[in-house]
């Protein structure tokens, strides 16, 4: 098979299997979260098959652990988030209102000298867009409550999630053995280098940056109510939860914390300064610690490609493509810089002309 006729072999196959997962985005959520999940967890299976625990009965105990646990954290969780939640959305227009005033009222003499006498009030507009906005998230959140999908995705996510994470786990090491002997005999070495490249990139920060959100979620919604913030540990598990899009959490998190710390503390700008400090402990812990030890340099990814695929695959896949977006823009990273190696020391790059084979001389 020539050069060419393997490159579009390839890129057929990446255009089949990107048609397929979006005429089946509807349905792939469970299974997508079950194979991050085995993925997840693989490298605990794989510690207590090597001091002789059967593959399957060790995935059957993280899986069965795991599942445990969630599901207590979520009984315990759910109700306080949920009523914090609805909460929030009910004040969210009177914070508003409380914070344009004060922005207002303290600094009325300086925007006075740019604007004049007529200095325009824009609380009737500021009021009715937040109102709008407040209903229409209300509405929302109603709607994903009451819906018919809602069901069939909290059933697929606690059922079959699961299960194909434990049959995942339980046939890796067989399902990797079966896919390396698919690989073409001559380029296996290349193929097979290229996934352990991927492997690395996408295990550094899928599992990694996991566990970051997992340990800002525990640092914020513990700090925050600590210091005493109204709905504080919902601020503080949004915080955490958004940290794996780069900057997004810290800034999305700091501004609704700061914001309602101005509306509930005011005047006393002590109790304000802990809530920024807080901030810039988690900012200072994330950026200096826990990234560079649990997700480091092994990505390759820039934070801005990372917020692109983030994006654009969340646009495309809903939350599903949210699950996909990292792993495979890791894996195109991957490819690309093995293409940009092989360009750099091409001739289409170098200028120098190929080389052919020498012909033999005639009899």
């Amino acid at each position: 098979m020539t050069l060419q006729r393997q490159v579009g072999f390839w890129i057929g196959g990446v255009i089949v299997l990107a048609l397929l997962l979006y005429v089946l985005r509807g349905i792939l959520l469970p299974f997508i979260a079950g194979l991050a999940l085995a993925y997840f967890l693989d490298p605990v299976v794989s510690r207590l098959e090597r001091v002789r625990v059967p593959r399957a009965v060790g995935a059957l105990v993280v899986i069965g652990t795991s599942v445990v646990a969630l599901v207590a954290i979520a009984i315990v969780m759910l109700p306080v988030l949920t009523n914090q939640l609805t909460a929030f959305v009910a004040r969210l227009p009177s914070y508003v209102i409380q914070l344009q005033a004060l922005i207002t009222e303290q600094n009325r003499e300086w925007l006075q000298r740019i604007f004049g006498d007529r200095l325009p009030d824009v609380s009737r507009p500021v009021t009715d867009l937040v109102a709008q906005s407040t209903g229409w998230i209300a509405g929302v959140i109603q709607g994903l409550w009451t819906g018919g999908t809602t069901f069939l995705y909290l059933f697929g996510i606690l059922v079959i999630t699961p299960v194909v994470a434990f049959y995942l786990l339980k046939d890796w090491p067989r399902m990797m053995l079966k896919i390396e002997s698919w690989l073409p005999l001559h380029q296996k070495e290349t193929i097979l280098g290229l996934m352990r490249e991927m492997n690395v990139a996408m295990a550094g920060f899928v599992r990694g940056q996991a566990t970051v959100c997992v340990i800002l979620m525990i640092y914020y919604g513990a700090a925050l109510p600590g210091a005493g913030l109204n709905f504080g540990l919902l601020i503080g598990i949004t915080t955490g939860f958004l940290a794996f899009i780069p900057y997004v959490g810290a800034i999305t998190g700091l501004t609704l914390a700061v914001g309602v710390a101005i509306v509930q503390f005011w005047p006393d700008w002590t109790l304000v300064m802990v809530i920024l400090g807080i901030f810039a402990a988690g900012m200072f812990i994330e950026a200096y610690v826990l990234y560079p030890g649990l997700v480091g340099e092994s990505v390759g990814l820039h934070p801005v490609w990372i917020m692109f695929a983030l994006f654009s695959f969340g646009a495309l896949f809903g939350f599903a493509g949210l699950l996909l977006a990292v792993p495979l823009a890791a894996s195109i990273g991957v490819l690309a810089r093995f293409a940009i190696r092989h360009y750099l020391a091409s001739p289409l790059y170098t200028g120098a002309p190929r080389q052919h084979p020498a012909t033999p001389p005639e009899a």
